[in-house]
Formats: C-alpha cells, structure tokens, sequence
C-alpha cells in the first residue's frame, strides 16, 4: 500500500509538471506567437520560424509525450477507479495528444522548412488542430480535478456503467476530433476571445451532462 501510494504521487506530480509544459505552450503559440506573426514585419516572422518556433515546438511536443505517458502509467494504477470525469479527461488528453505528434508537429515541419510539402494545405491544417486542442484543454482539465473532487454522480466507476450524459460527452469530443481531422476553422475556434469562451462554455456543458443526465 505505501508502494502504491509513493508511485502514485511520483506519476501525478510528473503527470502534471509535464502537462504544464505542455499547455503552457500550447497556450503561448496560440494566444502569443500566433498573433505576434500576425502584425510582425517580414524580418519578425522570419526570426520566429528560424529560431524561436523550432525550439518552442520542441518543448510542446516532448511536453505532450511526457504528460501521456505518465498518464498511461497513471491509468493502471488507478484500475479500476476510473470514472466519468477521468473518461472524459482521458479521451480529451489522448486525442490532444494525437493531433500534436499526428497534425500539428508533421504540419509545422513542412511550414519551417524541415520537409517538402504544400504550406498552403499544411498551415490551416496545424491551426485547426492547434485550436481545437485550445478547445479541448479547459474540458481535460477540468477531467483531472473532476476526477477526485467532483460530486459524487460523476465519481462512480464506470464498472457501474457509462451514463448517458457521459456518453453524450464523449461523443461531443469525438465529433470535435473529426473536425479537427477533416474540417476547417469555424466561428467557435477562430478568434481568440472565441475559442476561450467556447472551451469554457464545453466544459460546463460537460459537467452538466456527468452531473446530470
């Protein structure tokens, strides 16, 4: 039991020093970097993507496989214990992580320079994918809080079954997925004051679907 209780909190304090890191960086491309380029001079831009975002996107994408693998180990210790806040949180985790290492780093690489490709495409593919994990990162944390100190219809195991509202919730991420996938920018992700509200309205939507439904 003291073993158990050591791991545990060694891999959540890893778990969420990663995720910082992580977040941290999503948030600055998306709320610094993003809008600087917007009105920086042709010299500006330039530096950015010579020197600045290739470091930066180091550091978000070894975040984000650090913060999943220690969330996978995380997930076997807990056992059984999962529930619907962490199911939520944990589908919305994974697939962020997807789009960084599937979407967001590939796309990037082609818009630095580092592979051949059509930066017209690879551009606004990144964004997309960029933003709907800006989307999904109040609802995944909210997930990791929710998961032990949410009230108490959304603490039970799901070995007692998936309710209906957290499968209406895992759904709704699942469609956001696709969209970030197969779809374009839209008015929920577009600006930044937009995908701000947009990730908080979804995280109260979520907790009254698991509370509630």
């Amino acid at each position: 039991m003291d073993n158990f209780i050591s791991l545990d909190l060694l891999f959540r304090w890893l778990h969420v020093l990663f995720g910082v890191t992580w977040i941290g960086f999503l948030y600055y491309f998306n709320f610094v970097q993003t809008e600087y380029v917007k009105v920086a001079s042709d010299e500006g831009k330039a530096d950015v993507m010579a020197k600045l975002a290739p470091k930066a996107l180091w550091w978000f994408r070894w975040g984000a496989m650090l913060t999943f693998l220690t969330g996978f180990v995380l997930l076997g210790l807990v056992g059984a214990r999962i529930n619907a806040y962490l199911a939520m949180g944990v589908l919305a985790g994974t697939l962020m992580f997807v789009n960084v290492w599937a979407i967001i780093w590939p796309k990037q690489k082609i818009m630095l320079g580092l592979v051949e490709g059509d930066k017209a495409v690879a551009g606004p593919r990144a964004a997309v994918a960029s933003r709907t994990n800006v989307l999904l990162s109040a609802p995944m944390l909210l997930g990791m809080l929710g998961s032990m100190h949410g009230a108490s219809a959304g603490l039970m195991p799901l070995t007692q079954g998936l309710s209906t509202g957290l499968i209406i919730t895992l759904a709704i991420i699942i469609l956001l997925e696709a969209n970030a996938i197969f779809g374009k920018m839209n008015g929920a992700i577009n600006s930044l004051v937009a995908v701000i509200h947009s990730s908080v309205a979804l995280s109260l939507i979520f907790v009254a679907l698991i509370q509630f439904v």
